[in-house]
């Protein structure tokens, strides 16, 4: 197709704004699926996605639109993830693209991921088009949030496009302004083959699939290609384009969205971010790719039958083929055996990387606590990067620890600002900046009146993130409050290893780095819940929480005590002590001898306190 005739566009917008659900009107409305084929969520693929009600991975579908000058365009289209978390899923998508459609909640307005995200568009320097979806809701103020949007973004009122995905409302209009608006790719159909590799996922029969923007040339069937990163060599077995399912084609051209069957069995021979090439006739510069996202929150995956170990690194490997944010490493624990060491962008990250191990290779897996990375600075003036708590050198040679701070923003009602400061209070945060926005409908059925929503600026501690606070946040402002953050970098702080010893063995895969004003706390309830959870042995187990070599807190599990004294019927008292000092000689060679073995619920229910 004639690249003039080409509009490549993703849907940003917050979580829950109607990204899916505009996606299936677009979708209806150009009649890329038949009727009987439509449903709720259509590019949602994963089971996960349409249980969780979110999107999770980028997904891509080519519709045909006939627009009102009598011609037929083909419009690409990426739809992206809402949440903090897939934020690196995002940036992919709208490098991509020429233009974004900008989705506001007409109720709740601007949040803090709209922010972020045209953010990232303007990054990107990608046309974006404002819309304001749900128009059709009792508390809708379209005309208050398109104020919102003029005020803080600088968009003309003639800009907004006002719709309701759910009813249809307004979807024309978008159509007509994507191809009116948006630019159509720029790229030489005749030059050298370069095609960006902005996803991919594995399949048993085709190997690697690559899905891939076209930039400059065109691809056809069993042509030989090239991996310019890695320099691996294939032919294209198959390709084709999305409808939203793969859709088989003979050709694919500069500007256009579709996929490659490659045929490579290694998936670290294509990876997100790679520059497909023709083999003999190689392009002499490939694309810049993307920039590689950091992993910030850590945990320990181990098999719970040891004989999975290689069935877990496989499947780590095909996941992280589809999911280029996350990472892992080998490592062993005492208490669980052989395992990874995995990296995820944040807290939802780990959980749905979990889930998708557990139902989509039958695995059961333990995971560890989770942590973030630290700077460790030596006396040696080393800076050492831990991302296990194991790992900590010896604190004598420790200098100081840092850990990531965020840039942390939160849009919420005014009324909730001194709960939501008093939270941020306690997990160290530090204030930056408050500023208040447009007032809107409060959303409170009770109270049918209008208030302010102020946005907070704050920096807070990673790690301070990692226990509760989503959830906590969410409590305080009756659900009303959303976030958004950036890493700032690393700061020194107060921080202490705390291990936990059972029987005088540290028990590596329940070692912290904690604030040292929580440490004792931290401690003294960890040992607690073990001394509930551990089994009783022959012999008197001590549990104790320690930092460096000074206990804080220690509980003990008393004996099992078999009666020695059964038949002693009377007689000398001497018989009795002889045989109660045995007792005791034994038990006492026994705990030097005996290991305790920690109950797998008794150890994810410690991880859960922690």
């Amino acid at each position: 197709m004639d690249t003039n005739r080409i509009r490549n566009f993703s849907i940003i917008a917050h979580i829950d704004h109607g990204k899916s659900t505009l996606a299936d009107r677009l979708i209806e409305l150009t009649q890329t699926v038949q009727s009987r084929d439509m449903m709720d969520q259509l590019l949602d693929s994963m089971d996960l996605e349409r249980e969780r009600g979110i999107t999770i991975k980028a997904q891509a579908v080519r519709l045909t639109y006939h627009h009102t000058d009598s011609r037929e365009y083909e419009l690409n289209l990426i739809d992206t993830p809402g949440h903090v978390d897939f934020a690196y899923e995002v940036s992919r998508s709208l490098a991509a693209c020429e233009g974004a459609l900008l989705l506001v909640d007409a109720a709740q307005g601007i949040e803090a991921q709209t922010l972020a995200n045209i953010y990232l568009a303007i990054e990107n320097d990608l046309t974006i088009i404002p819309v304001i979806n749900k128009i059709d809701l009792p508390s809708a103020q379209p005309e208050s949030i398109a104020l919102e949007l003029e005020r803080m973004f600088g968009f003309k009122q003639e800009e907004i496009v006002f719709c309701s995905a759910k009813d249809g409302t307004g979807v024309d209009e978008i159509l007509s302004a994507i191809v009116d608006r948006i630019p159509p790719p720029e790229g030489n159909t005749e030059g050298a083959l370069r095609a960006l590799v902005f996803d991919s996922k594995y399949d048993s029969y085709k190997g690697v699939i690559a899905y891939v923007r076209l930039i400059d040339g065109s691809l056809k069937q069993n042509d030989p290609l090239l991996m310019m990163a890695t320099g691996a060599k294939t032919d294209s077995l198959e390709i084709g384009f999305f409808k939203p399912h793969m859709t088989e084609s003979s050709t694919l051209t500069s500007g256009q969205v579709g996929y490659i069957a490659t045929g490579l069995k290694d998936v670290r021979q294509c990876t997100v971010g790679e520059t497909i090439t023709l083999s003999n006739a190689q392009a002499l510069t490939p694309l810049p790719g993307y920039a590689p996202s950091k992993a910030m929150v850590f945990a320990g995956f181990y098999p719970v039958d040891g004989q999975d170990y290689a069935n877990l690194r496989d499947a780590l490997d095909k996941l992280q083929l589809n999911d280029a944010a996350l990472t892992y490493s080998p490592e062993s624990s005492q208490a669980l055996g052989f395992g990874f060491q995995c990296g995820f962008l944040g807290l939802l990250h780990l959980d749905i990387i979990q889930e998708r191990l557990e139902r989509e290779f039958g695995l059961e897996i333990v995971a560890t606590a989770p942590s973030v990375s630290y700077e460790v600075l030596t006396h040696n003036d080393e800076v050492i990067q831990i991302e296990n708590p194991s790992k900590l050198p010896a604190s004598q040679s420790i200098q100081e620890i840092r850990e990531p701070w965020l840039d942390l923003t939160i849009i919420t009602p005014s009324r909730y600002i001194g709960s939501v400061m008093e939270l941020l209070s306690d997990r160290r945060g530090v204030f930056k900046k408050m500023e208040y926005i447009d007032t809107q409908y409060s959303g409170d059925t009770d109270t049918d009146q209008t208030e302010g929503r102020v946005m907070l600026e704050y920096e807070l501690s990673l790690r301070e993130m990692l226990v509760e606070f989503y959830d906590k946040l969410k409590s305080y402002t009756q659900g009303y409050a959303t976030l958004d953050y950036n890493v700032k970098g690393y700061k020194a702080s107060p921080l202490v290893k705390l291990d936990i010893l059972v029987n005088d063995e540290i028990v590596d895969a329940l070692s912290t780095i904690v604030h040292k004003d929580i440490a004792y706390p931290q401690g003294r309830l960890i040992v607690q819940k073990l001394k509930e959870l551990l089994p009783r042995q022959m012999f008197l187990v001590p549990i104790q929480a320690a930092i460096g070599s000074k206990i804080i807190s220690r509980e003990s599990i008393r004996p099992l005590r078999k009666n020695v004294l059964a038949k002693c019927y009377g007689g000398d008292i001497t018989r009795k002590r002889k045989l109660l000092q045995k007792q005791a000689e034994g038990k006492k060679r026994l705990r030097k001898v005996g290991r305790v073995e920690i109950p797998q619920e008794a150890f994810l229910s410690v991880l859960k306190t922690s």
